[in-house]
This record gives C-alpha cells, structure tokens and sequence, in this order.
C-alpha cells in the first residue's frame, strides 16, 4: 500500500486542525505549516507554540508522525535554525519551495526560489550539512514561478543538494490552487531524480487518488485540501470506509467539528475561534450539504460558546441543523423551540 501523507496548509490546518484530521486514522506522517527562517536563530518555544507536537516525540496525540517545515532564502540562517529544530523534530525536517503567498514572494521566498536552482541547491546542502545524519532533509516544490521550464532543473538542484525524498505539487506559483493539476510533470521529475517523489495536488476523491498516482507514477500521495473537504478521504483510500461520501456520516462530522471548537476554545485566542469553524465549514460543504446548512446557521454567531451549542443541538438531533433565533424571527416564526431545519426552509431569501 502507498503512504498519505498529510500536506502543510499555511492559514488553514493550524495544529489543532492537524490534530484532528489526523485522530482519524489513514495517514503515514503530517507536516507543519511552515516556520519563517529570517536573520536570527529561533528559539524552542515558537516550535512548542507553533508545533507543539515537538513536546510529544513529534507525534500527533493520535500517533502520525509530524515533520516540521522550515521557510526561508538564506542558506546560513536555514541551516542554523535546521539546527536547532532538527532537536526537536526526530521524523525529520520539511523545506518549503512551494508556498505561493504574495507576503512570503516578495521578501524571494517559496515559490519564487524556483527561478534560481542554484540557490535551492545551497540552501538544501548547508541544511543537509547542519543536521544530523539521522535525520531525513526533505523538500516540497512547485512546477515553477510562471513556467515549467526550470521544473526539472529545480528537482535536480534539490535532489544533488542532499534532499532525501521530494514532494511535488502539481501546478506553478502563478496557477495557484486552480485546478487542473499537472501529474505528468511529476512523472518527469520522477524519472529525472533518484530520490523518492510524492505526488501532490487536486486530489479530493479516491478516483482522484487513483488518478494521479496512475498519472504520475508515484506511490505515495500527499492530500492538502481534499483532507480538510473530507476528514475521511485517508479511510476511503485504505478501503476503510465507503469510496464515496453519504449523509449517514455527517452525524460523525459534527462529532470532528464539536471536538475541534472545544480544541480551539482551550488553546487558540476567542477572537479566532468562530472564524476557524466557519472556514473549515467552508470545506467541508464541498462534500456535505448540511455543512452549508450549519454555516448558514451560525453565519452570524461570533461567540464560539453559541456555535458548540448549535452544533451540540445538530448532535442530538441526529444530525439535523437547528435554526437560531434570528432566523426564526425571519421567518415569522414565534418559538425558536419549534422543530423547524434549515433542510426543510422552504422561504425564499429568508436564510441568506
């Protein structure tokens, strides 16, 4: 069977996301969103903050292995914090040529290294020479800035400069996250490197998954977006749950989501809670319409303590969403108590 792995996602899977996407079982390792490399050494604790698996073996609560991911253009102070955080990060460490963020871009980079092969390659070799022979140097890479032409040129510079295995994302910087993903610019880099190639990008089904490995030619996957859209996909993949999603699940999304806010409520700042619910509600109805339902009824909820409650209420109802008050009051509705769900709104322009 080929390995999943678990993408960074800067802004998106924080680590108590990465928490819960992975306590559901089916990935091989995880990686952090990227720690930002400028002109100092950083200390333990933005690692215990930002990845605070780093306490715990570097292991998720649910046993994935996680990997941090460093971010930055100098290869001395790359290799000084590789260091440093090479301590803390036993599985290994993660270099990010990928990230296509304008704020990350324009102080060169990410993404906007692939224009100077020769600089991965310094940067990859002064880390590799910083850390521990133990410890794998792995490094995630685009298709390139605007162009594929130096693809090959990149992968080769990371490959030479001692990088133990590549992930590849199937687009350029400047294609961003639309779609279609390249796969078979993956399988040329596969065949142009001899390191280990994981294909990533575009894949939010199993048939995707299929897809791009047949595409690609690699065995092992690495699962952005298509893990936050459905927290099962790693189980689909296995042969562990169903291939396709059903509403029978969304009982046990509810379950993720509620145990995901509480996580939020003890560790994150309450000003980000709410937010951090609806974006990942945002995903989450790219495969479950009730998720639409759900974000429609705490749309305008910015107490996170009112979004468990409906959520808790969703729960016991079996799944179904409980309207709030104020649409209620939208609909002409007297007593909030009344049996009514956003599934059965039939008012045209009343919920929004």
């Amino acid at each position: 069977m080929s390995r999943l792995f678990l993408a960074p996602m800067e802004g998106l899977a924080d680590y108590v996301l990465r928490e819960v996407l992975t306590s559901t079982g089916g990935f091989d390792g995880c990686v952090s969103e990227f720690v930002r490399v400028t002109g100092s050494v950083l200390p333990e604790r933005v690692y215990e903050r930002d990845t605070p698996e780093v306490l715990h073996g570097g292991r998720t609560p649910g046993g994935t292995p996680m990997v941090i991911q460093l971010l930055g253009s100098d290869p001395e102070w790359m290799a000084l914090n590789a260091a440093q955080a090479a301590s803390l990060s036993p599985h290994g460490l993660d270099l990010n040529f990928g990230c296509p963020a304008k704020v990350v871009n324009r102080h060169g980079g990410g993404a906007m290294l692939l224009a100077h092969p020769e600089q991965l390659n310094r940067i990859v070799s002064s880390v590799r020479a910083a850390v521990p022979a133990g410890i794998a140097v792995t490094a995630k890479m685009r298709l390139g800035v605007s162009d594929t032409s130096l693809a090959i040129d990149c992968a080769t510079a990371l490959a030479e400069g001692g990088a133990a295995s590549l992930v590849v994302h199937a687009r350029t910087r400047d294609h961003g996250y639309r779609p279609p993903a390249h796969w078979e610019w993956i399988a040329r880099i596969d065949d142009a490197v001899d390191v280990p190639v994981t294909a990533n990008g575009e894949v939010w089904t199993v048939a995707d998954w299929e897809r791009c490995r047949a595409v690609s030619g690699c065995a092992d996957v690495m699962i952005g977006r298509g893990a936050v859209s459905d927290p099962f996909l790693a189980l689909r993949i296995r042969g562990l749950m169903e291939r396709t999603s059903s509403g029978e699940e969304w009982p046990a999304v509810l379950g993720l989501l509620a145990d995901y806010l509480r996580k939020l409520q003890a560790r994150v700042a309450a000003r980000h809670e709410h937010g951090r619910v609806k974006m990942w509600l945002s995903y989450l109805k790219r495969t479950w319409p009730q998720a639409a339902e759900l974000h429609a009824a705490i749309r305008r909820l910015h107490d996170s303590r009112d979004i468990l409650d409906v959520i808790e209420r969703a729960q016991a109802l079996g799944g179904l969403i409980p309207m709030p008050a104020h649409q209620h009051a939208a609909l002409g509705l007297a007593d909030p108590a009344t049996p009514r769900y956003l599934a059965d709104c039939t008012v045209a322009g009343a919920v929004q």
